[in-house]
């Protein structure tokens, strides 16, 4: 039997008896008349439970295009019903809008009510209307006798399902089975067993006899050294494992990481690689052709001494391009004993390198059997007393399992995250070694898979959307999933995003989704998915989810339903039939048109994101969406990014898009809409992110339920007042309020509630003075007294403000302010002075900036920070001196400050000072260096 056979019987079991299908069965039924609901639950609670285990029975599969066809009619009954529901809750927020409306206009004029924050729509209680509007009706009687006709021809296949009990088992009861328990948080990713391959590939990394041809005039600058092994072998740990050791060793001048993949963009690739080789991590810029890209990323090269990872290469197919050797050509500009090292699953993928490159090739080697049970009972039990007496019997079991796993470093790590979630369940451990799936790796992925909740699987499988290895943004995905629907809780009250967030940690604890290493990344935190477990996405994701890449368009089939499209231009007239897809996702697009034929053809569409890349032009691109953007009533999710030289301009109808819960619209120089819009309809957005150029949309504390609101620029105009901030208590991450100098008044600060949003992380607060004119210094202390931050903000950062006193809740004198400030910026605070009670308060500060100031000397007691680890002092051109400075120090940085401060630097006491260089333009230090 093979495993795509195995993982469509299993996947759509649990997708047909999921939590989502159950209470969109109990919506449904709601409507039903008695006799008809009372038919219905019996072929749903009796026949489609029977149904599920026929599929489930690998035996079963014999018969796999007859489940294949019942399957595709009831998927698309049950997402027809899911549409019509959509339909009509769309139908009711639009009733209780205008109920609203019709209050509003009464309290009209009442002293009590507050013109400037206004009523919020989203706290309108949405009830299920008691009778269907005709045609949503017809359409969901067709639905349901599809179903049952369905079911009724499911009867006489049911016999088959009686092959259940005579196979072996499966554990059915294990699939449902969600862990909540804390163990199930996922140990680091340990490398064990590979200081001798490492210790081997970097004596090659600095062997250069063999590497040029003195005689050859075209002799590249480097050579190449391949690593290669099955999937899951270990061959991205053991680079990243060499990696971390070249950049503490600094033998070369840059160390670039470039995941490659199969269908790879040449532009895309040297991007990236332009971006890392810019020291200041400067972004690639559009270059108008990929030879002045190429000219430009030869010159970031010029005589450095490189290593470059090209992480998972692929034999090219068509031996005529030669793709990967002409992506390496801007690197001769490098120094000469620059090096390559690729990773691949197939060693004749090198040879795609160059015939003039020399390549040393390095099979990854097996692990001895008693490293690999090392490894495998660290992600088992990660037990600080292995040999305690209570896990011996664990300790016994895992043994037997672990040569199971073929030597799998991967098939480790999940299967040990499955039993870590369970280190008090003995009888579990028995049982899985007891499994006939634990015979090869992908039987070991596909177990893994089945202990899985339904739901955690389908937000897993909807990831194969995505091109291999792609970087996904934790937060970003979440958004997604929620959008879609798979995000389901019994509690009403329960936070979405926080269940979005816990499948994810739980596909992260399993190693479904593994961490990237942000130095690679821009410093960024993002995640990917493993080449074995997107190749199980893929299979248990179906025909549901699809991509179109680089290289020749595929068919797309009839009944996707969530759509990546690498480049704008392969978006076809076959995509516009596809009248059921909810999710499309363009990567590059230079053309807005194609959103008229969206918007028109495709009604469905619950996520739409595209983004927008044009060539460079002197003039400003205008972009307008197009007004029936209404037509898509079950849109969730808007996601716009635009060039930076266009000017933005919404319709006033995106305001009848009541189901959007995120709004994302980026890179725009200039925005515009109707000044009549109002945005207060949008009664269930939840996240709104904007660029900070210009005013964002007036009114905004009506939207109680917010919990993005990146920037909000104060006015004194009505509907943007820092009152609008009042109500919004459930805003997360960070927050910037620009023009805090329109604030006049402490009491007028007070009215923006900071303390009370809880659940905020980082705080910016921008005074701008080039725009809010001249405001008296004992004003702004005032201001920024009434701004008062929650207790738990991990982040300040205070922009021109020019009061001459530090605020009680930054002296540790007022008990409501915060405690844990890990990270402090002061940024042309001209007027205010050092202040040692500062730094008694914030005792925990890890980074600490002072730019564009005006000190004369620091703190004495700065020393006293026993946490600190960054310091960055920054056109300080007062500051004379500098005490001692803390121990746990690891990174000072020093721009454009007096000579008489660096010359008195030499006299601080500190255990490396020795080994800094003080210069004016600029000075860095990083312990690891030392």
């Amino acid at each position: 039997m093979s495993l795509q056979a195995v993982a469509w019987g299993i996947s759509v079991a649990g997708w047909i008896m999921s939590p989502i299908i159950s209470k969109l069965l109990d919506k449904v039924l709601s409507y039903c008349k008695s006799n008809k609901a009372e038919t219905l639950r019996h072929l749903l609670t009796d026949v489609l439970p029977r149904l599920t285990l026929t599929l489930e029975a690998a035996e079963a599969m014999n018969h796999s295009k007859l489940f294949e066809d019942m399957v595709r009619g009831l998927k698309s009954a049950f997402y027809d019903m899911e549409d019509i529901l959509d339909e009509l809750e769309y139908i009711s927020h639009k009733q209780q809008l205008d109920a609203q409306k019709r209050s509003d206009k009464k309290k009209k004029g009442k002293s009590n009510v507050d013109v400037e924050a206004g009523s919020s729509n989203q706290e309108i209680n949405i009830e299920a209307m008691l009778t269907l509007p005709g045609a949503l009706n017809r359409r969901l009687k067709d639905s349901m006798c599809k179903i049952e006709v369905l079911l009724h021809e499911a009867q006489s296949i049911l016999p088959l399902a009686e092959l259940i009990e005579k196979s072996k088992k499966r554990e059915i009861i294990g699939k449902n089975v969600f862990s909540k328990d804390s163990n199930s948080s996922a140990s680091k990713v340990k490398v064990t067993g590979r200081d001798v391959d490492r210790g081997r590939i970097v004596k090659m990394l600095r062997d250069t006899k063999d590497d040029v041809d003195p005689s050859s005039s075209d002799s590249k600058c480097y050579s190449a050294i391949g690593i290669y092994g099955i999937s899951g072998s270990g061959k991205t740990t053991l680079a990243q494992y060499v990696c971390k050791c070249e950049e503490i060793r600094k033998y070369f001048d840059l160390v670039m990481w470039i995941h490659v993949s199969q269908n790879y963009s040449t532009r895309d690739i040297l991007k990236e690689m332009f971006e890392a080789a810019s020291m200041d991590k400067q972004a690639c810029p559009d270059y108008s052709s990929l030879d002045v890209l190429e000219k430009e990323l030869k010159k970031k090269l010029d005589g450095k001494l490189f290593l470059l990872v090209l992480d998972d290469i692929w034999c090219d197919e068509n031996d005529d391009e030669q793709k990967l050797e002409n992506l390496l050509s801007p690197l001769n500009g490098g120094k000469k004993g620059s090096k390559i090292l690729a990773t691949s699953r197939n060693k004749d993928a090198f040879s795609d390198l160059g015939p003039d490159v020399a390549c040393k090739l390095f099979p990854i080697c097996d692990l001895d059997d008693d490293i690999f049970l090392e490894l495998f009972m660290y992600y088992a039990l990660d037990s600080k007393n292995p040999d305690d007496s209570d896990q011996m019997e664990l300790k016994s079991i895992g043994a037997k399992i672990a040569p199971k796993l073929k030597g799998s470093p991967l098939a480790a790590r999940m299967v040990g995250g499955q039993l870590r979630k369970r280190r008090n369940d003995v009888d579990f451990w028995r049982m899985t070694l007891d499994r006939d799936l634990l015979n090869e790796t992908t039987g070991a992925v596909w177990w893994s898979y089945q202990q899985l909740d339904e739901q955690v699987r389908r937000c897993f499988s909807y990831c194969s959307i995505f091109p291999r290895r792609h970087s996904l943004d934790r937060d970003e995905l979440v958004k997604l999933w929620v959008s879609e629907g798979f995000i389901q809780t019994a509690n009403p009250e329960e936070d979405l995003e926080i269940v979005g967030q816990r499948y994810f940690d739980e596909l992260l604890a399993t190693s479904f989704m593994q961490p990237g290493e942000s130095k690679y990344h821009g410093g960024k935190l993002w995640y990917f998915v493993h080449d074995l477990m997107y190749d199980l996405a893929e299979k248990v994701g179906g025909n549901d989810c699809f991509r179109i890449e680089n290289g020749p368009i595929r068919h797309v089939p009839r009944d996707v339903r969530y759509l990546f499209v690498k480049n704008g231009e392969m978006v076809t007239e076959e995509i516009f039939e596809l009248k059921n897809l909810r999710t499309l996702i363009i990567h590059e697009s230079g053309n807005e048109v194609f959103l008229q034929n969206v918007f028109k053809k495709l009604q469905k569409l619950r996520v739409v994101a595209v983004k927008y890349t044009y060539a460079k032009t002197r003039g400003r691109i205008l972009f307008e969406i197009p007004s029936i953007i209404d037509h898509l009533k079950h849109l969730r999710h808007l996601a716009l990014r635009l060039p930076p030289n266009s000017e933005l301009i919404l319709p006033i109808t995106l305001t009848k898009l009541y189901h959007l819960q995120v709004l994302n619209l980026k890179g725009y120089s200039e925005l515009k809409f109707p000044p009549e819009m109002d945005v207060s309809k949008l009664s269930n957005l939840r996240h709104i992110s904007m660029d900070s150029r210009g005013m964002a949309f007036p009114n905004i504390g009506r939207l109680t339920s917010l919990k993005t609101l990146e920037r909000f620029r104060v006015s004194i105009e009505h509907g943007y007042k820092i009152k609008q901030l009042r109500d919004l208590n459930k805003l997360q991450g960070c927050l910037t309020i620009a023009d805090v100098g329109n604030v006049k008044s402490k009491n007028e600060a007070h009215e923006a509630n900071l303390a009370a949003k809880t659940r905020l992380a980082e705080l910016k607060l921008m005074w701008n003075h080039r725009y809010d004119g001249t405001t008296p210094p004992e004003v702004e202390a005032e201001v920024l007294e009434g701004l008062c931050p929650p207790r738990g903000l991990k982040s300040l950062e205070i922009y021109e403000y020019r009061g001459l006193t530090y605020p009680s809740w930054m002296m540790g004198v007022q008990n409501g302010g915060p405690k844990y400030i890990n990270t402090l910026l002061l940024g042309k605070c001209y007027q205010l002075g050092p202040a040692p009670e500062l730094f008694e308060c914030f005792i925990h500060l890890r980074e600490l900036t002072i730019w564009g100031s005006c000190w004369e000397y620091f703190p004495d007691n700065v020393k006293d920070l026993k946490w600190l680890k960054s310091l960055t002092i920054e056109i300080c051109l007062n500051l004379k001196s500098l005490p001692e400075l803390p121990r746990s120090l690891e990174i000072f940085t020093m721009v454009d400050c007096e000579r008489g401060f660096t010359e008195s630097c030499n006299q601080v006491d500190h255990p490396n000072w020795q080994k800094l260089q003080h210069v004016k333009s600029c000075l860095a230090y990083h312990s690891d260096d030392l």
